[in-house]
């Protein structure tokens, strides 16, 4: 039986059928073609922790060459469990890798070193995280800072209330006991551009692809790719 709340119930399972309008769509892509990448270089039979999954896009294409599966607060069906990433179901040490895409966002900035905690219990010794967050520091949301004093959250303080910097992600990764072994930024945001790629993303997807290789410095992307490894 499948369980949707939240976002899920309002949309449906809208990553699973994506809207070339959603002015998110580019960015989903190319952090969709990275984790992938990440996915594909894991030996067959990993086990992986999709933290967050959603519909559990991922979980469906990769179940039978590794060990995945996935949890999430507001999906739940046969492939998704329903539970809170701030009190995993699972033992320590239960996985090799584990995912956490667009997810601590969601939660309070009291949540956020929680789930990472139990992101870091749930892995073994030289594990690693891959976590994918917006960058509250993007380069349109600095340039508006210096014009007008405050940065441009990623979305409302409602659907992203942990809304940070991802130089603070990082930091509250360590804090969790984790190394941070490498980052990589999609989408920097540059003015007048970004609007224009906003409003037709589906059309001007290759000017965000060329826009990332031209800037390839995360702490000016709108999306950060973070790999963390337990010690």
């Amino acid at each position: 039986m499948v369980r949707r709340d939240g976002e899920y119930a309002a949309r449906g399972e809208y990553h699973r059928e994506l809207d070339p309008d959603w002015d998110y769509y580019p960015t989903y892509i190319a952090k969709l073609d990275f984790v992938r990448r990440w996915l594909d270089a894991l030996p067959a039979g990993t086990r992986v922790l999709d933290a967050g999954c959603g519909e559990g896009v991922l979980v469906d294409e990769y179940t039978g060459r590794l060990a995945i599966e996935g949890i999430d607060a507001s999906y739940s069906s046969a492939a998704v469990r329903h539970g809170s990433l701030t009190s995993l179901p699972y033992p320590d040490r239960s996985f090799d890798r584990a995912l956490c895409l667009d997810v601590l966002e969601h939660l309070s900035f009291a949540e956020q070193p929680v789930a990472l905690a139990e992101l870091h219990r749930v892995l073994k010794p030289e594990g690693e995280l891959l976590v994918s967050v917006p960058n509250l520091a993007h380069l349109q949301s600095r340039v508006h800072f210096l014009l007008r004093g405050r940065l441009i959250r990623t979305a409302s303080e409602l659907k992203h209330p942990g809304d940070r910097p991802a130089e603070d992600y990082i930091d509250l990764g360590r804090r969790a006991g984790f190394s941070l072994t490498s980052r990589k930024g999609v989408f920097p945001t540059v003015p007048l551009v970004t609007r224009m790629i906003r409003r037709k993303p589906k059309a001007l997807a290759p000017l965000h692809r060329w826009l990332t290789r031209l800037l390839p410095m995360p702490g000016l992307c709108f999306l950060n790719l973070l790999t963390f490894r337990k010690p």
